[in-house]
């Protein structure tokens, strides 16, 4: 590495990297803890799963979704294989629980599988050359893009049915239809799921028990053909891509993804959510474009059908490298910020508000933007805070200058918070968007220490509940471990990868920049070492590297992207001594007029980096689009081998 770059001598180490390298070390304790007292030397969980229906597999999945993301950012070893014994005792588990085949969902919506899978899309991202993931993520992607398996109609380019997976399409949403009834105080907040059943014209009427019959019965004749967050399943195809770039999987992705395309164009540019089994716009709701399963009516609208429409723009533009394919996404959001109001969500009857109650506090009584979640026969309806996330990620994507107004024009509507940090954390692990481009901005520049240290509170949180946990142990119910799960990234994915939370219903795991241990040969930041991303302006991205250790020296490679779709073309070297940089290669050379910054063009498309104890080097990467196919990072011959096998 005689042509690395080199870091400059501090006379005190900044507080964020001494907080960063601090909140690694906490969560390597934690999630041994986590680890050793809920789960089973095999991974499975010791928690109750016990199902009733087609319901809960994510959530054996769930406690466990960014472990492979903090091994990615500089995680140990262990938390690796820990992550790997914990997918297999958790897939074993559920198999002989009898909700999975071939270590693969039965069949169930996609707004849950998106939230399953993205344990599994980090592994992958995580272990490449890991022949069993390798071939699981052909098999699984061949669920939808091979027709023996019957899911996907390739002549009307559907999905066949709302449940779908390894037992291809499921008819209904339960084996038999099963009356509806008012006697679920749990789903009152939701509404009808249907408001077109003669005789049920509001929530009390299901308390009739032929009116809960008739309700079931139309359920399930409605949970048929094709709906609106299947497109989820585009990460899934994609993930398999990344391996060895299957034509057959980029033209399913690219055809699927058109296919809702189209359907949106037609209806004004707003996706529509369902497709009947003969290809028709809501041929199952008398020509409705609304009021499909988990669609815009039923139960949560946006949440549901904007986080499918992000995730499918986003994987078609991996793919295809047109951002065009991010229009639907943008035409959603936009007709939804259009029919805004402005209220309190403390005071809006919001079906989602308690989430939201709980994550303002006192600012919840201020008056705010609150976009429609939902369309029914009475127009919209349903109004809260618009999922910030949805329009960041788009914008993220695309650096484009349009998609950054739409962020900010959401953020404008928060109503002024007491407390911009906000001490809160919900099983996405999502939440801290508008402080996080606030810091961006360079208005906020207290972010990094302040959320660093909330995400400290987050583990210790968490470690005490599950101290708690032990003396009860009820308290290990199905959803406990998704509360305790004491890895937290939200934060260490915004300062350290440039990158917003991974979206939770089933996003790849996309990333601005990632780094590689250059001794110890493995991906994510070397022991010592804290990032800190303090600017995205379109293809440029400002970052330093701090060296903690008063007594090694560590080594670091950064790249652009994590599957190389941009590589580093140039880097800038901003120096404080305005003279020679120590230790520089003569490859650098002073910008004219700004003494302080050195620059060189970056062949290889990665940086080396060289930082002796209490070192920092503060770099600006120009990024461009790499020309080459993206590829999960040293997996070209690993599917073919693990095919070959079979």
């Amino acid at each position: 590495m005689s042509d690395a770059i080199h870091g400059h001598p501090l006379s005190e180490i900044p507080a964020w990297a001494v907080l960063e390298r601090r909140l690694f070390d906490e969560i390597e304790a934690a999630w041994r803890l986590f680890s050793g007292t809920f789960a089973e030397p095999d991974g499975r969980l010791r928690f109750a799963a016990d199902f009733v229906d087609r319901d809960g597999v994510d959530d054996l999945y769930e406690p466990f979704f960014n472990w492979p993301a903090f091994y990615l950012l500089g995680g140990s070893d262990d938390i690796l294989a820990a992550a790997k014994r914990h997918w297999e005792g958790v897939t074993a588990q559920l198999t002989e629980a009898g909700m999975v085949t071939d270590e693969y969902e039965n069949g169930y919506d996609w707004f849950h599988q998106g939230e399953s899978l993205l344990f599994f899309y980090g592994l992958c991202a995580a272990d490449p050359s890991d022949r069993a993931f390798a071939e699981r993520a052909r098999r699984f992607a061949e669920l939808y893009t091979d027709a023996a398996h019957g899911n996907f109609d390739a002549a009307l380019g559907i999905i066949r049915a709302p449940h779908n997976g390894a037992l291809g399409p499921r008819p209904g949403l339960s084996d038999e239809p099963e009356p509806y009834s008012s006697e679920r105080p749990e789903m009152r907040p939701y509404g009808l799921p249907l408001e077109y059943v003669p005789g049920v014209d509001e929530w009390d009427d299901l308390a009739d028990p032929a009116l809960a019959v008739a309700m079931g019965e139309a359920m399930h004749r409605a949970a048929a053909g094709d709906v609106a967050v299947n497109l989820a399943a585009t990460s899934l195809v994609a993930n398999r891509w990344l391996y060895d770039g299957d034509e057959q999987s980029a033209a399913w992705v690219h055809a699927y993804v058109d296919g809702w395309r189209a359907r949106a164009a037609a209806n004004g540019g707003l996706v529509p959510d369902s497709v009947a089994p003969d290809g028709t716009v809501g041929g199952l709701h008398e020509g409705r474009w609304y009021g499909g399963h988990y669609g815009w009516s039923w139960p949560h609208g946006l949440p549901s059908v904007g986080m499918a429409a992000v995730i499918a723009g986003i994987n078609e533009a991996f793919l295809t490298g047109d951002d065009g394919a991010l229009d639907m996404a943008r035409a959603l959001l936009d007709t939804v910020l259009d029919n805004a109001i402005v209220a309190p969500i403390a005071e809006t009857p919001f079906s989602l508000r308690g989430g939201w109650l709980a994550r303002w506090g006192t600012d919840a009584a201020k008056p705010a933007l609150l976009v429609p979640h939902r369309h029914g026969r009475h127009g919209w309806f349903d109004y809260g805070p618009m999922p910030l996330e949805l329009p960041l990620w788009v914008w993220w994507w695309s650096r484009r200058d349009d998609d950054l107004a739409r962020v900010r024009r959401a953020i404008a509507g928060l109503p002024a918070m007491d407390d911009p940090v906000k001490a809160f954390r919900d099983k996405a692990e999502a939440g801290h968007e508008a402080p996080w481009l606030a810091y961006l901005d360079g208005e906020l520049p207290e972010y990094p220490s302040r959320a660093l240290s909330m995400a400290l509170g987050q583990v210790a949180r968490r470690v005490a509940l599950m101290a708690a946990a032990e003396a009860d142990p009820d308290a290990a119910h199905l959803h406990f471990g998704q509360r305790v799960n004491p890895v937290v990234t939200e934060v260490l994915s915004q300062l350290v990868s440039g990158t917003p939370q991974v979206l939770y219903n089933g996003g790849l795991p996309f990333a601005a920049v990632v780094y590689e241990d250059a001794d110890a040969a493995r991906p994510g930041l070397p022991r010592d070492v804290a990032a800190l991303v303090s600017r995205l302006d379109g293809d440029d991205l400002d970052l330093a590297l701090v060296n903690t250790s008063t007594t090694r020296s560590r080594r670091v490679t950064v790249r652009a992207s994590r599957f190389g779709e941009r590589r580093v073309a140039s880097v800038t070297v901003r120096t404080e001594t305005g003279g020679e940089y120590p230790g520089r290669s003569t490859a650098y050379a002073a910008v004219p007029g700004t003494p302080t910054l050195l620059q060189r063009e970056v062949e290889s498309g990665a940086v080396e980096v060289e930082l002796p104890p209490a070192h920092r080097v503060d770099l600006t990467l120009h990024t461009v689009a790499s020309g080459a196919a993206p590829r999960h990072r040293g997996a070209a011959s690993v599917l073919s081998a693990a095919v070959s096998k079979e």
